[in-house]
């Protein structure tokens, strides 16, 4: 097991068994609460950017939905006929410069797989940057209408008209510490602040989605859908690899939650995680042989380049039920940001 597979579970465990790291959380609380004071009371700045600015990000350390719900709602926006642009850090990619616009042909490795992730998935505009700030002002300038932020949520220093909290059904909040005792990046309370909460179920937290009724919650449920070929494009249904021996790899935050649902589709799979952001290529996937390899699309896009006939990612769906809490949402959205008064597609 890794160290950070043996952390995890520390996290998501009794809360008594990182008793031993609570003096170093009680230093990061403070810390935290005097950086969040400071830019209340304008000793740091916060920035403009010239567009409307929506931040998608979570409290916790590791996977919880956020980018696909960052994606669903950018997708929506585009529908309502803004131009769109989404920003990142660019995790797992070396650029380290100034923003740096991303298309659906970029180097994974330069700028991230999940910035690539939404360039395929159709979004107006991607840019990357380490200062979100430069990065949302580099996606103004090149016309976009409104800026999805991609995580951020304690990047305090860009100005946003509104934020949604995404958080694991399943895992909640863990042990409920911050860092290092716990995978909390801001203590429970700032939940308070945000305009959203979306709670994204991966389909084996039925019961915990129940204990978690908080206002301005909204309930997502990600499903696995179709399983898509590397190399042709073709789509075939998840069902149709029952009684295959199959091998899938899943370079997630949660890659139990991706390895769960292909076990519950009715698959039998050999299963290896690699760590989120973790560069992939054809020395590192040469585990698989000449098997049927299915994989996340995050981690697909990493692998297109070197990709064999039987590779194949699996469609990641997300959907917001009943229709009109989505519609709702986005409205909300739209007030926020301005944009209420632009007409275009119907909510999908």
């Amino acid at each position: 097991m890794s160290a950070e597979s043996r952390l995890l579970r520390l996290w998501y465990g009794p809360a008594w068994r990182t008793v031993a790291l609570w003096p170093l959380e009680a230093l990061y609380r403070l810390v935290t609460a005097l950086r969040r004071a400071a830019y209340r009371v304008g000793l740091l700045r916060r920035h403009e950017v010239g567009s409307p600015v929506v931040v998608v990000g979570n409290l916790t350390v590791g996977g919880t939905g956020k980018t696909p719900v960052a994606a669903w709602l950018a997708a929506q926006l585009r529908a309502r006929g803004l131009r769109t642009a989404v920003i990142l850090r660019g995790y797992g990619g070396r650029h380290d410069g100034a923003p740096l616009r991303v298309t659906h042909d970029s180097d994974p490795a330069v700028v991230g797989d999940e910035a690539v992730l939404h360039a395929r998935r159709g979004a107006d505009l991607v840019f990357v940057g380490r200062d979100r700030v430069a990065a949302a002002r580099a996606a103004a300038a090149a016309g976009a209408q409104v800026v999805v932020c991609d995580d951020g949520l304690q990047h305090l220093r860009l100005v946003r008209q509104f934020e949604i909290a995404v958080i694991d059904a399943a895992r909640g909040l863990g042990n409920g510490h911050l860092l290092p005792a716990g995978p909390l990046r801001e203590p429970r309370s700032r939940l308070a602040t945000v305009d959203a909460v979306v709670l994204a179920d991966r389909g084996a937290s039925a019961g915990a989605t129940m204990t978690w009724s908080m206002p301005r919650a909204v309930h997502a449920r990600l499903r696995l859908g179709a399983a898509v070929n590397l190399q042709s494009g073709a789509r075939r249904a998840l069902d149709s690899f029952r009684g295959e021996a199959l091998k899938a790899v899943a370079g997630i935050g949660h890659p139990d939650a991706f390895f769960s649902a292909l076990r519950s589709a009715g698959l039998t799979i050999e299963a290896r995680a690699v760590p989120d952001h973790a560069p992939l290529d054809g020395a590192a996937m040469s585990w698989t042989g000449v098997a049927t390899v299915l994989m996340t699309e995050k981690d697909a896009v990493k692998c297109r380049d070197f990709a064999r006939p039987a590779w194949w990612y699996v469609d990641l769906e997300l959907g917001i039920e009943p229709a009109s809490v989505a519609r709702e949402l986005l409205a909300r959205v739209l007030d926020a940001t301005g944009l209420a008064h632009v007409s275009g597609e119907r909510l999908g």
